[in-house]
């Protein structure tokens, strides 16, 4: 299958400032991803580089097997929610929707008007009346009704309180499986994402420091607590992505894919967001000369 987004070394610069360099990643088509990382990561950078919304300075992005906006067809493929959940003040809800029948050659009409029905929204309200969850709504109901392949969704949530974050991701993940889209969703609300997303990109520094299915991640990752103990004597399948010690104990996040058998330890669940802060952290510490405890294969 076709990647939905698929990047080999690039980069974006403004001025002598990089934004995102040598990023290297392939995201899964037919699949609701979470992108995650600190601010400066590169994450916004990376989507609209996807959505077609910049152009690259270095490197190569290929969209649904294409590069982004290259024709008017290869737009009709991708669905973009920028971080502002961006609408028109000044225009009502059905003058967005005449809009986006202008603008989209694929436009479902039909689409557009049950769900502005199903929401409750007055179509001849102004959107800079609306409150910011029906914001969301609105921009998510243009997105969709484009019928894309792809829909990309830039801090969507960011400032909906959680209300109104919970039925715009309720939304979000019947429109998913009801039109088969592939989505990417960038946010820093881990939780929001454990919810929606069955698949994990961690980004630090445009490098991915861990990719997979959310299952299989959760599944192979696992807290090792026990007596104080150096970690370079565990077995060469587990791999640490993070330590801590104190005077007697210690306590390890690692990665492996076979039993842990060794009773000096006690082996604990993690959560999405402890794995996540532990890449996080390893990036940084990366970025401060350390030598990280795992290379991520891509």
């Amino acid at each position: 299958m076709t990647a939905a987004i698929e990047t080999q070394r690039l980069g974006k610069r403004y001025g002598r400032r990089w934004a995102l360099s040598e990023c290297t990643l392939s995201v899964p088509a037919g699949r609701v991803v979470g992108l995650v990382g600190p601010n400066g990561a590169g994450k916004t950078t990376l989507l609209n580089l996807a959505g077609g919304l910049l152009q690259p300075t270095s490197g190569g992005i290929e969209v649904l097997g294409g590069r982004p906006a290259d024709s008017p067809a290869q737009l009709g493929k991708v669905g973009f929610v920028a971080q502002d959940t961006p609408t028109y003040a000044a225009l009502s809800v059905a003058e967005h929707l005449r809009l986006g029948a202008r603008l989209n050659p694929g436009w479902d009409a039909a689409l557009a008007r049950d769900r502005i029905e199903r929401l409750g929204l007055d179509p001849a309200r102004k959107a800079g009346k609306l409150s910011g969850g029906q914001r969301a709504q609105l921009a998510l109901t243009l997105g969709i009704a484009k019928r894309p392949e792809l829909l990309i969704l830039d801090e969507p949530v960011a400032a909906l309180d959680p209300l109104a974050r919970r039925e715009f991701l309720q939304s979000l993940m019947e429109a998913a499986a009801e039109h088969e889209l592939s989505v990417v969703l960038s946010s820093h609300l881990v939780a929001d994402l454990e919810r929606v997303c069955d698949y994990l990109i961690v980004l630090v520094d445009s490098r991915v420091q861990v990719a997979g299915e959310v299952e299989e991640l959760l599944a192979t990752h696992h807290r090792l607590t026990g007596a104080r103990r150096d970690p370079a004597t565990l077995p060469a399948d587990q791999h640490i992505i993070s330590a801590s010690h104190t005077d007697r104990q210690t306590s390890l996040l690692i990665r492996t894919h076979t039993p842990i058998y060794d009773p000096a330890w006690t082996v604990g669940q993690i959560s999405l967001e402890d794995l996540v802060l532990a890449y996080m952290s390893q990036g940084a510490d990366t970025r401060r000369g350390h030598r990280p405890v795992l290379e991520v294969q891509k």
